[in-house]
């Protein structure tokens, strides 16, 4: 990962963010230079999982950037080739609903589409509690979309959220290795 630019993209998952920062701390650590990214109401909305000041903090503190907030500043991704990678995560059925049907109206959305401008790796590690219901057919259609690749994911609780799944965020640098090399990383359903 040393050296490796990679663009962190948060969505509205909340109940996630602790686990996800995790991840971009460790990715931080083995050399990664990241660049936070967030939706607009993961960065606007105080929640029961915590204040959305304090998770930009966080992530200003881990990676000692500014996190992208706006669609102005997330539309040079693609024409100035910022990042190798960019990383969804948390991705939501909304986020996944969106980037399957061509719709960059958050800061989330519109890095992803500019980010494939030059074809490179977009990575998503989805939060959802409706993937196996009304976000299953977004998953399928961006599952054979070009660059575009999955975190393996499984279901979190399968007898109170039978349609939920979950992302295995520690296997994002994984994902990334994989997808780096043009593969998805299996398998996709644990």
């Amino acid at each position: 990962m040393n050296g490796l630019r990679i663009g962190f993209a948060l969505s509205g998952s909340f109940c996630t963010f602790d686990r996800v920062l995790q991840e971009v701390e460790t990715l931080q650590e083995a050399g990664a230079e990241i660049t936070p990214i967030m939706s607009f109401n993961a960065a606007g909305l105080d929640t029961r999982f915590g204040r959305a000041e304090d998770f930009k903090k966080r992530l200003r503190e881990i990676t000692g950037r500014e996190p992208l907030l706006t669609l102005t500043e997330v539309e040079p991704v693609g024409p100035k080739g910022l990042f190798d990678v960019l990383v969804v995560a948390p991705c939501t059925g909304t986020t996944l609903g969106r980037l399957a049907n061509g719709i960059s109206d958050t800061p989330v959305t519109l890095a992803v589409k500019s980010h494939l401008r030059r074809s490179r790796p977009v990575i998503l590690a989805v939060s959802t509690n409706d993937a196996l219901g009304a976000s299953m057919r977004s998953i399928a259609l961006l599952k054979n979309t070009k660059s575009i690749y999955f975190v393996p994911m499984s279901q979190d609780d399968p007898l109170n959220k039978p349609n939920s799944l979950v992302a295995d965020f520690e296997r994002i640098p994984d994902a990334i290795i994989a997808a780096q090399a043009g593969t998805q990383l299996q398998p996709l359903f644990l």
